[in-house]
């Protein structure tokens, strides 16, 4: 069924449209409204297993993109999302089978879509290989998260509770 850009409809992520074997997941429905006349059916995002944390995220364009090495561009998903509550938020973030065989990841390691976002995902993707890569129209480019948010409220002290830990950093577990 194709849907006019204008209309919406809800992803309802629960134990029966995540997969078998997912009757421990939490539920959550996240509406989602198409933006784009190029958005297809199958372009919806869905859980590729059973036990997969992100949906796919799909490229809504005309034609076949290239992507130079070294370059980075905006591809479009088609959907808009809008989330429950402010205490959640969408975490887009690289394939692993496009990062390791094609060396296409995100520049800035994971997208951040806020609760009060409403406009259409887009997924900034750079080429990190030496050879072009060409992104075809439906191809699956990211996953996104849906993960809870906590309001933090600093609060400056003196000193910490000391921690095994305490301030080594970078490296100071091992290699």
């Amino acid at each position: 069924m194709k849907r006019t850009p204008s209309e919406s409809a809800e992803i309802r992520i629960s134990a029966e449209t995540a997969g078998p074997g997912r009757a421990d997941a939490a539920e959550l429905t996240v509406q989602y409204r198409v933006v784009s006349d190029l958005f297809r059916p199958d372009y919806v995002p869905r859980y590729a297993t059973a036990g997969a944390a992100g949906m796919d995220l799909h490229a809504c364009i005309r034609e076949p993109l290239t992507l130079a090495p070294g370059a980075r561009v905006r591809v479009p998903t088609g959907i808009a999302l809008q989330f429950p509550h402010a205490g959640v938020v969408g975490l887009v973030y690289a394939r692993s089978g496009l990062a390791w065989r094609h060396g296409i990841g995100l520049p800035n390691g994971v997208g951040v879509i806020d609760s009060d976002y409403t406009g259409e995902i887009q997924v900034l993707l750079t080429n990190f290989a030496d050879v072009p890569f060409v992104i075809h129209p439906g191809d699956r480019i990211a996953q996104i998260v849906f993960a809870p948010v906590y309001i933090a409220r600093l609060q400056e002290v003196e000193t910490f509770t000391p921690t095994a830990r305490g301030e080594r950093g970078f490296g100071s577990t091992g290699v």
